[in-house]
């Protein structure tokens, strides 16, 4: 006998009982360790409807963003084929020839067309596109907008006669991405003719908006307004400057629309403190794009010299004490009732970053505003091109000299 069988060992280990009466040869089941946790622990109802929305809502954000794209690069195309139909037909079709026969072949085009592709190639939409290709035949600057304006935008542009002011709505739709209902109320509310930048003469004007094309700076004489538009207010026949003042912030969210893109609320009756006087500034702003505070002087009379005293003081204190490093010089307005217009070109205030504006609280039909601002822009240009030259500054910060006019508490 070996010495293994005499120790009392079996020759064959001892096999196991196979659980459950399993057949012969039957591979036993593997299990996770967390199987029966789940299976003991099953998803409620409420946990799978959260999970169910919250999937739908990252895959619905993911499927508006890719058809946004899609929009986005179908009206670029679209927009750049505009262009090329309307650049073709203009350059090769309606110049040279006698006008009465161009018109016939753009006409007999439009119609074979439309059949083919529809109403927008017909005869209309052939001459929107022409006017397209005649006011913007820079394929360059078309190529910029084409990518961020959309066709309804343009259509609103390419009947406006004035270069410049096209220009002007063109770059300032594109840098603010303003709606197309957006576009036509500032249209409507003859924005670019409120503009200090519209008072400009011409090289200036065009300077400015190249700045705006090329780098997205916007210069004060883009931003500031004149007269601002307040009828929103509702302010009774008779008022004082602090009924102003709570009606503005009242209809905050109203007047900063009216401001202008970039503006964010800061404080109202800042109090600023120099030999124990105070002295408090009504309201004060930031402008994101300009990267400066911008104050904000309320009078309810005409303006007089003695403010713009006042209105340094309150620069400089904040030019020392609020300033960032970051920002660039901060800037004021003084929104007044009236002002005489050749009492604030003596005082040479856009060198000192002051910018005065009057604002109305009544709005006047709009033939009568029309020709006041016409009057004014006209008056403006005269001044700058025959008095002070070409080279008018538009973007300059405060000197650091300044005369206090006004000392003691204010209000």
């Amino acid at each position: 006998m070996s010495p293994r069988k005499a120790a009392g060992r079996p020759p064959h280990p001892t096999k196991k009982p196979k659980a459950g009466g399993s057949k012969k040869g039957a591979a036993p089941l593997r299990q996770s360790p967390g199987a029966a946790v789940e299976k003991a622990a099953p998803v409620s109802g409420a946990q799978l409807e959260a999970d169910v929305a919250v999937l739908v809502r990252d895959l619905g954000a993911m499927i508006d963003a890719a058809r946004k794209q899609v929009a986005v690069t179908a009206n670029a195309a679209l927009t750049g084929l505009y262009w090329q139909i309307g650049q073709r037909v203009h350059t090769e079709v309606l110049e040279g020839r006698r006008a009465a026969y161009g018109a016939q072949i753009v006409s007999a085009a439009g119609r074979q067309l439309e059949a083919r592709y529809g109403r927008g190639f017909g005869e209309k939409s052939l001459r929107h596109m022409i006017r397209f290709a005649r006011a913007f035949p820079s394929a360059e600057i078309v190529s910029a907008l084409r990518r961020q304006l959309s066709w309804s935008h343009l259509k609103q542009l390419i009947y406006m006669e004035d270069e410049l002011k096209r220009t002007f709505y063109a770059e300032m739709c594109r840098m603010e991405g303003w709606s197309t209902r957006v576009l036509a109320e500032r249209i409507d509310g003859m924005l670019f003719e409120r503009t200090a930048l519209s008072k400009k003469p011409e090289a200036l004007i065009r300077k400015g908006l190249a700045a705006l094309r090329e780098r997205g700076e916007p210069s004060p004489a883009l931003v500031f307004r004149d007269p601002y538009m307040l009828d929103f207010l509702e302010l009774a026949d008779t008022y004082s400057e602090k009924d102003l003042e709570s009606a503005i912030l009242r209809e905050i969210e109203r007047f900063l629309l009216e401001l202008g893109a970039g503006f964010a609320f800061v404080e109202r009756q800042k109090r600023i403190t120099l030999d124990g006087d105070d002295y408090y500034l009504d309201l004060l702003f930031f402008h994101r794009r300009m990267q400066r505070l911008v104050a904000i002087e309320l009078k309810i009379g005409d303006f007089k010299p003695a403010d713009s005293g006042q209105m340094e003081l309150y620069l400089r204190w904040l030019d020392r004490h609020e300033r960032q490093p970051f920002e660039r010089a901060p800037l004021g307005i003084i929104l007044c009732a009236g002002k005489k217009r050749e009492t604030v070109e003596y005082l040479d205030l856009d060198a000192r970053g002051i910018h005065v504006a009057e604002y109305l609280t009544e709005l006047p039909p709009r033939e009568v505003l029309e020709e006041r601002l016409h009057r004014a822009i006209e008056a403006a240009r005269n001044r700058l091109v025959f008095g002070a030259g070409i080279d008018a500054v538009i973007d300059v910060a405060p000197t650091r000299t300044a005369t206090v006019k006004r000392k003691g508490r204010k209000k």
